[in-house]
C-alpha cells in the first residue's frame, strides 16, 4: 500500500472522528496518516499517524511555511497530500510542495461562505491564489457546495462532488417508528437549537408531550440549558459515544436539524448526522439551510422547513408524531435513499480512486 498524508489542523475533535474516519474506510491501496497541529485528545482507534506538526515549529509552519520533520515526511514516500476543510488546504499547500506531491483538499461546505475565510490577510485569503494553481483538486461533500466554490471563482475542472456518505445503513426497515425527537450536534450559533426550543414551547402550549433530547455540547451550552428552563420532558445528556446516539436515533420518530446560515456565513455542509439517522430509517426535519439539498426530500425523505421559523418547524414535527404511519413511509424513504447513494464504502472507494488517479495525471504531466 502507498501512504497518504491527511492533514487536519485541530485533530480529532469529538464531533468529527466518526465522518472523518469514513472518508477512509473502503481504502485498500492507499494509507492513510494523519498530521496536524493540535490534537484535542489521544489518537482515536482507527487513526494511524505521521510526524506531528506541534510547538514552535507548527507556529513557524503556520506563518511561514516551514516543514518541521521535512525528512520524515519525505521518508514515507506519500503518493499525495489529502487536506480537511478549506483553510487546511491552505496550510497544507507548504508541505504538499514541500514533498513535490500532489495536493487535494476536501471542503466540508460549512467553511465556503465563511467571512473569517475572506477577510483581508487572513491565511486562507493570502494563499488562496496559490492553492487555486497548485492543487490537483477541490473535494466537496455536497453538489451543493461545489455550486458555492464555483461561484467563488474556484476552477471548474478540479473541483469535484462526493458526499461522504454512511455506514450506519440498517439492514431493514424500522418495524416502529419510535417515539420522541432528537438533536444531536454541536451547541453552537448555526445549529439552530434555539429555533427548536421556541418549537418544543409551542409543540408543548398544543398539549404535545413527546420526549425531546438534545445530544451534544459547545460554546453555546450554557445559553441552551437558560433558553430550555421550564420545558418538561427535555433530556440533555451531553456528548455521547456513536453507539449511543446511534441507539438514540433508533427510538425517535424523527431527527430534528434545524440548521441557520450565520451572518458570518458559517453554515452546514452536509450534516452527517442526517445522512445516519435515514441510513437507520428515522427521518428528517430540516430547515432550508441545514445544506442537505440531494438528501432531504421534501415529504418523500423527511421535512423541509424555513430557517428560524419556529412555527413551521413545530408543525411539521407535530405531524410526524401525530401520524406515526407517514413517519414510518417517509423513514423508509429515507433509508432506500441512503442505501442506494450515500453508502460510505462506496463513497470511500471513489476518492481512494480519485486519489490515485490523479496521482497518475501528476506523473504523466511531469513525464512528458
Amino acid at each position: 500500500m502507498r501512504n497518504i498524508i491527511v492533514y487536519r489542523d485541530r485533530l480529532f475533535a469529538r464531533s468529527e472522528i466518526a465522518f472523518m474516519r469514513r472518508q477512509y474506510t473502503g481504502f485498500t491501496r492507499l494509507a492513510p496518516l494523519w498530521t496536524g497541529r493540535r490534537m484535542d485528545q489521544p489518537v482515536p482507534d482507527g487513526f494511524a499517524m505521521g510526524p506531528l506538526l506541534a510547538g514552535p515549529a507548527g507556529l513557524g509552519f503556520k506563518l511561514a511555511g516551514v516543514v518541521p520533520h521535512l525528512a520524515a515526511f519525505r521518508a514515507l514516500d506519500p503518493l499525495c497530500v489529502h487536506a480537511q476543510f478549506g483553510r487546511g488546504g491552505a496550510l497544507a499547500l507548504a508541505l504538499a510542495e514541500a514533498l513535490g506531491v500532489p495536493l487535494v483538499v476536501t471542503f466540508h461546505g460549512s467553511e465556503v461562505d465563511k467571512a473569517s475565510y475572506y477577510r483581508a490577510f487572513s491565511l486562507f485569503r493570502l494563499r488562496l491564489a496559490r492553492l487555486q494553481a497548485y492543487a490537483s483538486a477541490f473535494v466537496c461533500i455536497s453538489e451543493n457546495a461545489r455550486d458555492r466554490l464555483l461561484a467563488r471563482g474556484f476552477p471548474a475542472q478540479k473541483t469535484f462532488s462526493l458526499p461522504i456518505g454512511t455506514d450506519v445503513i440498517a439492514a431493514a426497515a424500522r418495524e416502529t417508528p419510535g417515539e420522541g425527537i432528537v438533536f444531536a450536534g454541536r451547541f453552537a450559533e448555526m445549529k439552530g437549537i434555539f429555533t427548536l426550543l421556541d418549537a418544543i414551547r409551542i409543540l408543548r402550549a398544543e398539549g404535545v408531550t413527546a420526549p425531546f433530547t438534545l445530544i451534544g455540547d459547545g460554546p453555546l451550552r450554557a445559553e441552551v440549558i437558560r433558553a430550555a428552563a421550564g420545558i418538561e420532558d427535555l433530556s440533555m445528556p451531553g456528548w455521547l459515544d456513536q453507539a449511543e446516539v446511534r441507539a438514540a436515533m433508533e427510538g425517535a420518530r424523527a431527527l430534528c436539524v434545524p440548521s441557520i446560515i450565520t451572518a458570518g456565513g458559517e453554515s452546514e455542509g452536509l450534516p452527517s448526522v442526517a445522512v445516519e439517522a435515514m441510513g437507520l430509517g428515522v427521518p428528517v426535519v430540516a430547515s432550508d439551510e441545514a445544506r442537505t439539498e440531494g438528501l432531504v426530500r421534501h415529504d418523500e425523505t423527511g421535512m423541509i422547513v424555513p430557517a428560524r421559523n419556529a412555527g413551521a418547524l413545530a408543525a411539521a414535527l407535530a405531524a410526524l408524531l401525530r401520524e406515526p404511519e407517514r413517519a414510518a413511509r417517509l423513514g423508509a424513504a429515507a433509508q432506500a435513499h441512503v442505501r442506494t447513494n450515500f453508502n460510505a464504502m462506496v463513497q470511500s472507494k471513489a476518492l481512494e480512486t480519485l486519489l490515485l488517479d490523479i496521482r497518475a495525471r501528476s506523473v504523466e504531466v511531469r513525464s512528458s
